[in-house]
């Protein structure tokens, strides 16, 4: 292998992004990926349709200490720049309430354009490649796998990735590689995670949705209000409402170590609190028993579930219970469930023009391998195109 050849960690989005940036240049690059396959991830995201990016790619809706050199990413690879890319290699695509996804809902797509062009620019892929250790050198890096496969260059682009999905290959290893050359990991913890949550009501409607609205309570601090689906699982609680709310409760019970962590929940966000009441109050003046006073208002199973209130309640109180159901939070679930990886490495330690590493000279960063999170939506793919594009440039 040429001395010159730039090496690329990881086969995933940004990795792969950054090995085309890096090659349209006219430049060797070789990706050392540690599966069999390129950006598995990518086949899982979106529930297999891929949602690309976000048509707003904001600073603000990544964690804030990462916001000046999101910032400073996007203002030279932002929404339009990742699109013209994906156009230049022949994906269509739409958007669909601010989210876009690839034309034919197929993550599949998306991969096989990246790939084709890959193979076009005669980009080396090395499979299986487990990188054990990183050794700094006169000339620029020296690798080891885990096979005793060597590699060496110049330069070198880490996009381990983060820590969800450790069967898709990101198992937090990156981090380890990165720590070994001096940079400091901020705790990687999931993040866009179903929540634990210890309460029978959950167990016994498992698998049932509702349109719901949750905060989150930690030490008596409520978070923001946020709406949406809401499913009960036997562990506890899961949905696009709990995946939106979950990162600020997975930092306090995984990172502060907080255990008075608890969700406020209104189960029947579509009608204010007096006009429930009164609504429940006309039901029980008809002589509705208590499993019929919530019938047509929720799924027919929660209307048993809750019969318990019209029981020992008036309406008023269980009016009032229903709008603000409280489950305390005793953990999250695991790396497997979770979409995104909260942490990494200290964006502080990267040059945000160039995402070079500040401590050693040669080593560049993208991806989620960075202290970069995202909300769901396709911010956390959008980083992952635009850092990769940019640290291939450098």
């Amino acid at each position: 292998m040429p001395q010159k050849t730039t090496l690329i960690i990881g086969g995933g989005a940004a990795g792969m992004t950054a090995a085309i940036s890096k090659a349209r240049r006219g430049e060797p690059v070789i990706i050392l990926e540690k599966t069999a396959q390129l950006g598995k991830k990518i086949l899982a995201s979106g529930n297999g349709r891929c949602n690309l990016l976000n048509e707003q790619l904001d600073s603000n809706f990544y964690n804030h200490e990462a916001r000046p050199l999101v910032n400073s990413v996007f203002s030279r690879f932002g929404r339009n720049e990742i699109l013209n890319f994906f156009s230049e290699l022949g994906l269509h695509y739409y958007s669909q309430d601010g989210r876009i996804f690839p034309f034919t809902n197929q993550a599949a797509s998306v991969l096989k354009v990246l790939e084709m062009e890959i193979k076009r620019l005669g980009v080396k892929v090395e499979y299986g490649f487990d990188c054990l250790s990183i050794r700094k050198t006169q000339n620029g890096f020296s690798l080891q796998a885990a096979d005793g496969r060597q590699q060496t260059g110049p330069s070198l682009i880490l996009t381990g990735g983060g820590c969800t999905y450790p069967s898709f290959g990101s198992d937090g290893s990156g981090y380890k590689l990165a720590a070994s050359l001096g940079h400091r990991i901020i705790k990687p913890i999931p993040s866009t995670v179903p929540l634990v949550v210890k309460d029978p009501l959950c167990h016994l409607l498992q698998g049932q949705r509702i349109t719901a609205r949750a905060q989150s309570r930690i030490r008596d601090k409520a978070g923001t209000p946020v709406d949406g689906e809401l499913l009960f699982t036997k562990y506890g609680l899961s949905g696009s409402l709990i995946l939106d709310i979950s990162q600020e409760i997975s930092l306090a019970i995984n990172r502060l170590n907080i255990k008075d962590v608890s969700l406020e929940i209104d189960l029947i966000p579509f009608i204010e609190p007096k006009q429930l009441e009164t609504e429940l109050l006309k039901r029980r003046k008809m002589g509705l028993s208590p499993e019929e006073m919530l019938t047509g208002i929720l799924p027919n199973k929660l209307c048993m579930a809750f019969k318990q209130l019209f029981e020992k309640d008036n309406p008023a109180k269980a009016a009032a219970k229903l709008k603000n159901w409280r489950f305390e939070v005793s953990g999250t679930r695991g790396w497997n469930e979770a979409e995104f990886t909260a942490g990494g490495i200290d964006t502080g330690e990267i040059d945000i023009q160039t995402l070079e590493s500040k401590l050693v000279k040669g080593l560049y960063l993208a991806g989620e391998v960075l202290d970069v999170n995202g909300v769901r939506g396709g911010y956390n793919l959008g980083w992952a195109w635009a850092s990769g594009y940019i640290a291939g440039l450098n």
